[in-house]
């Protein structure tokens, strides 16, 4: 194995350890909306840091394999394509960041199940979830074609976050007293919405690495 192989599989290394660590930000933090779990939420805001160091150790390992290997072809592109995907993850585990603060900040100790059940947000976050960890395994598969299958599920994302303005509103006309709660679901959802384009995102990244294509503003290539 030479020098460059073995430096691009610590970095493959790094990566799929903030993955797991992101992909554990993001699980956390439907279980502490649905739960209302205070405790939870403020673990996610203190694990938020170790997030951000693997983002600064990534991108100077990056640099330092371009700046003193020189990589071409296939190798280029992975390590091009782990500095956008780290960027990714990173915004990511930010909006479950914002979510863990919600919870954290509000002066509820619940949050009505009904609106949970009729704002889909549950729904919501496990699509999102489901998005990054299959992004995850595409490319430890390098698997381009598992990795194209996320764009129609960001799709639907879009769609159910679309409905979201209809569902809110006839939710606070119902429940006039909610209407702090309903309008910070609505936020949160904009913030699942953001967790599926940020998917999206990776899965061009990988696509790039694995068939040197470039989907970005492509969405033709996507369909």
């Amino acid at each position: 194995m030479t020098h460059l192989e073995t430096e691009l599989n610590n970095l493959k290394i790094e990566l799929n350890e903030m993955w797991a660590l992101v992909l554990s930000q993001v699980k956390a933090s439907s279980e502490a909306l649905i739960s209302f779990d205070k405790d939870a939420a403020s673990e996610i805001l203190f694990r938020e840091k170790m997030v951000d160091v693997y983002e600064l150790k990534l991108d100077r390992d990056c640099e330092n394999i371009i700046a003193l290997y020189n990589p071409v072809a296939s190798d280029l592109r992975l390590t091009l394509a782990i500095i956008r995907i780290v960027t990714n993850l990173e915004r990511i585990a930010d909006f479950a960041k914002g979510i863990a603060k919600f919870v954290v900040k509000s002066n509820h100790t619940t949050i009505n199940p009904e609106l949970i059940k009729a704002s889909k947000v549950e729904e919501l976050l496990a699509n999102a979830y489901a998005m990054l960890n299959d992004a995850k395994t595409a490319l430890e598969n390098e698997n381009s074609r598992m990795a194209m299958s996320i764009f129609s599920k960001d799709t639907l994302l879009d769609e159910i976050t679309k409905e979201s303005n209809d569902i809110i509103g006839d939710y606070i006309l119902k429940h006039t007293e909610e209407i702090d709660e309903a309008l910070s679901i609505h936020s949160i959802i904009r913030k699942i919405e953001r967790m599926g384009d940020h998917s999206n995102n990776i899965a061009e990244e990988i696509v790039f690495y694995i068939d040197a294509k470039v989907l970005k503003h492509n969405k033709a290539a996507k369909k």
